[in-house]
């Protein structure tokens, strides 16, 4: 796909990786409506920049339908057209399946699954009479293997792997390729700005207590010294440069060991390892 007067509809580039998505996208030619939570935020950031006249922000909230209808219908009158949907917005809940709230749960969900399917549904209409378009979830490793504390996540994440290959199939006929990406531990403000922690891990009598001292820290700290997201950005243009692109690329050295570790090894094995890496402790 060449980017000359490719428009590419973005969710969620406040911070992080979906910033550095935008600013690279706009560099390589693109053109770039961005879906954010706080627009206001993001439009003052981008004041001066060198790509602010290639990017477009309109706010939403991925929890209404009537909110991005209205996004992707700004978006439509503006453009005309919308080739790329790169869905990113999301958040990562740490929380034990115990001590959930519902309230909590059901909030993982609404934004990472069904505002991704909110989104993807009121664009296909136009890549469908387009008969082409791009879709790129933006997934993550745990999208395949799991960790303590990060139920939630993991089961939003698998969702999105599983609406991935089914969708791919659904558009084939229409000329509309959809792929994942799923990046391990990167360097972004994910961890202040993007993870919601439960009370009640946190509390001294909570019997996962010790598990989430032990665990959280080391998760962090991955996080902070994570790959750099522009690795990100880079495997989002190998997939709409390359018609032949793999359905789902992995990025990072966090992504690529434990996706790896998982193919080859058995359940077992595999969960021996992430439970000696963690430091987590069986009676």
């Amino acid at each position: 796909m060449k980017s000359n007067g490719k428009v590419v509809l973005l969710t969620g580039a406040s911070t992080g990786m979906g910033f550095e998505m935008m600013t690279r996208l706009a560099a390589a030619g693109y053109r770039l409506c961005v879906l954010s939570r706080s627009p206001e935020l993001l439009r003052s950031d981008l004041l001066g920049g060198r790509w602010q006249e290639r990017i477009d922000v309109f706010g939403v909230d991925l929890k209404e339908r009537e909110s991005v209808d209205k996004a992707v219908g700004e978006t439509l009158e503006l453009y005309g057209q919308i080739d790329v949907l790169i869905n990113n917005a999301g958040f990562g809940l740490v929380s034990t399946l115990e001590e959930v709230e519902d309230s909590e749960m059901l909030e993982q969900f609404d934004v990472n699954l069904f505002g991704l399917v909110r989104v993807t549904r009121a664009v296909l209409p136009t890549m469908r009479r387009q008969g082409e378009g791009v879709i790129v979830n933006i997934s993550s490793f745990l999208g395949r293997v799991g960790l303590p504390l990060l139920s939630f996540y993991n089961a939003s994440k698998y969702a999105v792997e599983g609406i991935t290959d089914s969708l791919r199939l659904e558009l084939a006929p229409f000329g509309i390729r959809v792929h994942s990406v799923m990046p391990g531990f990167f360097s972004t403000q994910f961890a202040r700005s993007n993870l919601r922690i439960n009370a009640g891990i946190e509390q001294e009598d909570s019997p996962y207590r010790s598990l989430s001292r032990r665990l959280a820290p080391k998760v962090l700290r991955q996080i902070n010294e994570g790959n750099d997201p522009r690795l990100v950005a880079e495997a989002i243009l190998k997939i709409l440069e390359n018609p032949e692109a793999p359905v789902r690329i992995p990025v990072g050295e966090t992504a690529r060991r434990f996706l790896t570790m998982r193919r080859e090894l058995n359940d077992k094995e595999y969960e021996r390892r992430v439970m000696e890496f963690y430091g987590i402790e069986t009676e």
